[in-house]
């Protein structure tokens, strides 16, 4: 069995190599994006017996996707990504990869380098040993989870293009190694609401696009509300539609002729989101009294997996812990129909992710480890 202090070390090295979103990015994030760490990765994963190709997702930025034949014709599948949240609001040295008190600090050190340092330690093993995976082994290392999720649906259009059937895919995220069965999908839009400027001596006459956009807020939240009302049909629960933010107006003596409403629209397993924004639309015409524009700034589809699978009941037996439902989305979103099998999980807390300390117990990197192994090691 590998050891927790080698899994640790190779986190630490991860950890050093910045690898902020550029969206996220500041003056202590290094350079920013994943180029220096999908340059690490691919000379570590030839050094230990991959294949490795690399696709350009977004200017400069690749997912890696490396493959290792297997003692067997199935495949199995692990995706992470590389990419971190921004580190300014961070207390600590954000790229310490510090090994102290049976954890490893640093962001991504939970988020999602984890599953990485598992990875490696595990492939080191086996190279060492002169043996390969129990089944081909298929590694990728996707861009853009954290903001745009672009690396996700690439790499699903790659293993589509290569005429892959994937028996069990992984996709890493602080699961406490868990096996993650579902979480809710997304809609986020724009309302551009359209009025006229006048004085604000002379309301009349203009047309004051912020008190229409009360008109759509007030149906919106209604709609919300009706939601709530209905009979839970999924282990997620009810769909949720939150205004998240207004902008409108441009002086205290102009009468506003525009706002912006975003909303974003949280999604079950069965909702298609061509009705649902068409629905959406319906709600704003039938509420906002000015004309508006739609801008659908971004979607995910909400992820689900039979509990009753045989992996995952495996999984549940290796981990010791009920499959369970994530509150936040993951790059699982893409890959809908990709493998027999798909689950989201990994070593650590989401409570430590994104915050202004991160860190993981090494323990947790050894429980991985051990699933892992008895996966396809």
């Amino acid at each position: 069995m590998v050891s927790g202090d080698a899994i640790a070390g190779w986190l630490s090295r991860l950890v050093r190599i910045p690898s902020v979103a550029p969206l996220q990015a500041g003056a202590r994030a290094g350079t920013p994006g994943e180029a220096a760490l999908a340059d690490a990765l691919e000379g570590w994963f030839r050094e230990l017996g991959g294949e490795v190709e690399r696709e350009e997702v977004l200017p400069g930025r690749h997912n890696l996707y490396a493959t290792w034949k297997g003692d067997s014709d199935g495949w199995a599948a692990v995706d992470v990504h590389m990419d971190t949240v921004g580190v300014e609001q961070m207390t600590t040295e954000p790229f310490s990869g510090d090994v102290r008190g049976g954890r490893v600090y640093g962001r991504g050190s939970v988020d999602t380098k984890a599953t990485l340092a598992v990875v490696l330690a595990l492939l080191e093993q086996l190279s060492a040993e002169g043996r390969r995976p129990r089944t081909n082994l298929l590694v990728t290392a996707t861009v853009d989870e954290e903001v745009d999720a672009s690396g996700a649906p690439a790499f699903a259009a790659w293993v589509r293009r290569q005429g892959l059937a994937l028996d069990q895919l992984a996709v890493a995220e602080p699961t406490h190694c868990a096996p993650v069965i579902g979480h809710k999908g997304l809609l986020r839009m724009e309302f551009i609401i359209q009025g006229e400027p006048a004085h604000s001596s002379q309301p009349h006459l203009g047309k004051n696009a912020v008190t229409a956009a009360a008109h759509l807020i007030t149906a919106l939240d209604a709609e919300h509300s009706r939601l709530q009302s209905l009979d839970a049909t999924t282990p997620l629960g009810a769909p949720t539609l939150t205004v998240t933010i207004v902008q409108g107006g441009t002086g205290a003596n102009v009468v506003p002729d525009r706002c912006v409403v975003t909303i974003d629209r949280r999604m079950v397993p069965g909702e298609d989101v061509d009705e649902l924004q068409t629905w959406l639309c319906q709600i704003a015409t039938d509420a906002c009294p000015l004309p508006f524009t739609v801008k659908r700034l971004k979607h995910i589809n909400a992820f689900g997996q039979s509990p009753e699978s045989p992996w995952v009941r495996q999984l549940t037996a290796w981990s010791g812990q009920t499959p369970g439902y994530a509150p936040y989305g993951t790059n699982a979103w893409a890959y809908g129909g990709l493998a027999k099998e798909c689950v989201v999980i990994g070593p650590g807390s989401i409570d430590q992710a994104h915050g202004v300390e991160e860190w993981v117990e090494i323990s947790e990197l050894e429980k991985l480890a051990e699933i892992y192994a008895k996966w396809w090691c």
